[in-house]
């Protein structure tokens, strides 16, 4: 199971083994909430619906959940909230509260993901997703499957 914590800004992923990983993490600048297009954190029960870049080179760069090279500081904008590396996808389980409607996480494209901004981490500052290390997410990748459950909290 995977908790994130917005006000730690912290992921902990404890395993079936019972072995615990903490990683830092950068969730919404705009804060929590379900809403569609708030660029917010989604709270409550989410699962696993898809895990997308296995075996992919760390900095890989996604659009639409398709590989297109690598990310390149010196070409590629900034500004621009970058998918990297590894993207775990995820879907909501709490009717009305984060499935189906103006509150579904997984059409608002909710990703667990890596990001060209490492040095943020710690706080807030992504559109909704949850930022990671690039060699964290690609860590946490291999240690999930699709199912399994994630819990936003504030």
């Amino acid at each position: 199971m995977i908790t994130i914590s917005i006000s730690e800004q912290r992921l902990y992923h404890r395993r079936e083994t019972g072995v615990w990983h903490s990683y830092p993490v950068s969730t919404a600048s705009r804060g929590s909430g379900n809403q569609r297009d708030s660029l917010q954190t989604p709270l409550g029960r989410h699962r696993i619906c898809a895990r997308v870049g296995e075996d992919m080179p760390e900095g890989t760069a996604f659009i639409g959940r398709e590989p297109i090279g690598f990310f390149d500081p010196e070409h590629d904008d900034p500004g621009r909230d970058w998918i990297l590396s590894r993207i775990l996808w995820l879907d909501g389980m709490q009717l009305g509260t984060n499935k189906r409607g103006a509150v579904d996480t997984k059409s608002r494209y909710i990703y667990i993901h890596g990001t060209h901004e490492e040095d943020r981490l710690g706080s807030p500052a992504s559109h909704g997703c949850i930022r990671m290390a690039n060699d964290d997410v690609i860590e946490l990748f291999d240690l999930t499957h699709i199912g399994e459950h994630v819990i936003i909290r504030r």
